[in-house]
Parts: structure tokens; C-alpha cells; sequence
């Protein structure tokens, strides 16, 4: 990982939009801070694509994609992806999978539900559980006293147990059944929705992030920009981001935002 400072001035004039994880990465400290959010608006306002891919349930990217200043937003680790559709005027939302395989999940899931919590304790379901749709979200230190990461991965390898894909962010572990995440659904989203094929055109998009179920974005795009505290998990991440903030979490997003307008302009 290299400074952002050093990031050539024409490689952030080329981008056209960003990607960017929410939690630890946008946020700090659980709490969306009014420059952060002002970084979002700054970028629509100069004219980029603006789309969070997040692992944060369905309930709230209704909220985002309504009322935040985003193009779209893929959530629950790639289930979905929603956006506001200003001709119609209304939300839609686009899934992955049928409601029958999403069904079929959610019941496989609660032998999941029910392993972790008599095997791991301390860790609890997220608070935000009954606003999701696709997957199963493990607490570790969100509103839980934090687990050690010997006790994150036991939970990781109960999913897996169960045959069930799983991810750790900052906060949580998620699990599914299905073979998507952030970057299959986001390459997915960004050709139905906007046209453009990212695997010709990935230098042209940056994804932001800060933790391991970033990681295949980091990989992917030649551009990703970690915020600084990528570095407290970059031991358990397979790829690295190109290029990585001076400051933590949101304050690192609106570095990285201020890095692209001043380019572009």
C-alpha cells in the first residue's frame, strides 16, 4: 500500500465514480459525521458516481438509496442492489436470487443462528438482524463487548461448517447461502444499470474500504483506496487496496474526496 499523496494526479483525474464501503470507511466509529456525508454530496455535485456497497441490511439501503446523494447502493454483501429511480419516481431494488432460494437461506440460516450462539459466547445477533433479507449478521463488537479474533474466526468456520459463504467487516461476520459478493454483484449492477463493463474499465472506478469483506474489491479494482485503519486488518485480508489514506475512517473518505475534485479540477 502506497500513500494517496503519491497517487499520480492523472490516474484521479481518469475516475469517473466511487465505490465505497460504509462502515469504518465513510463512518467513524458508528456515527455518519456531517463532513463525510458532505464528501458524498461534494462528489455528485462534481459530477462522479457515487455507490455504496455495503454489507448493512436491506431496511437501510432503502434509506440510502433514498436520501442519501448516491447513484445506487448493493447491500448485504451483494443479495441486492437498489436505487432511485427518478423517472419513475419510486425505489427498486433488483436481487440475485429468487425469493425461493432467498427462503431457502434465510431457514438454513438458523441452524447457523443457533450453533454460533451456543459455540461463541459473547457473540450476538446484530441488532439490525430483522431488517435483512439475504443473510445472517454476527455481532463481534458493535454492540457486544469486542471478541477476540480467535473467536471471529470460529464464527466464520461455523458458517462455513454449514456450507454458507462468510465475510468479516469491522463489526460484524455476515454469511450466506449463494455464490455472490460485493464485487459480483457490483460488476453486475454497474453493466445493467449504468452500461459500463468493469473489467474494461475498472481504472476508471476507485473502491474505498478499511476491512477483510473488502478485500476482493481491493483485488479487483487497480485503484482501491483503503482509509488508514485498513492497515488493522490487513493480516487477514488477500488483497490489498493500491493506495491507502493518512487519516482514519471517514476523516480518510474525505481525504480521498478532496484528492479527486482537486484533479478533476
Amino acid at each position: 500500500m502506497k500513500p494517496l499523496s503519491d497517487c499520480p494526479k492523472t490516474t484521479l483525474a481518469a475516475i469517473r465514480g466511487v465505490l465505497t464501503d460504509i462502515d469504518g470507511t465513510v463512518s467513524t466509529d458508528g456515527r455518519l459525521t456531517a463532513e463525510a456525508y458532505g464528501a458524498l454530496e461534494a462528489l455528485k455535485q462534481a459530477g462522479f458516481l457515487v455507490i455504496p456497497v455495503t454489507g448493512r441490511p436491506a431496511g437501510w439501503c432503502d434509506m440510502i438509496a433514498r436520501f442519501w446523494p448516491v447513484d445506487a447502493v448493493v447491500g448485504e454483501n451483494g443479495a441486492f442492489w437498489m436505487w432511485h429511480d427518478a423517472r419513475r419516481g419510486k425505489l427498486r431494488i433488483r436481487f440475485i436470487q429468487s425469493e425461493a432460494d432467498r427462503t431457502d437461506g434465510r431457514r438454513r440460516l438458523e441452524a447457523v443462528r443457533a450453533d454460533v450462539l451456543r459455540e461463541v459466547p459473547g457473540a450476538g445477533i446484530a441488532s439490525e438482524q430483522p431488517y435483512r433479507l439475504a443473510d445472517l449478521a454476527i455481532d463481534f463488537r458493535e454492540d457486544v463487548p469486542p471478541l477476540p479474533m480467535s473467536d471471529v474466526e470460529r464464527i466464520v468456520a461455523i458458517f462455513e461448517r454449514h456450507g454458507a459463504h462468510a465475510k468479516v467487516s469491522s463489526i460484524h461476520v455476515n454469511g450466506w447461502f449463494g455464490d455472490y459478493d460485493k464485487l459480483t454483484t457490483s460488476r453486475a449492477m454497474m453493466a445493467e444499470l449504468f452500461g459500463v463493463d468493469l473489467a474494461h474499465d475498472a481504472e476508471h472506478y476507485i473502491f474505498s474500504g478499511d476491512s477483510p469483506n473488502d478485500s476482493t474489491m481491493f483485488g479487483f479494482f487497480p485503484n482501491g483506496v483503503g482509509v488508514a485503519n485498513v492497515r488493522d486488518f490487513a493480516g487477514a485480508m488477500p488483497a490489498l487496496p493500491r493506495w491507502v489514506t493518512q487519516a482514519r475512517s471517514g476523516a480518510g473518505f474525505v481525504e480521498l474526496v478532496g484528492a479527486l475534485i482537486a484533479a478533476r479540477s
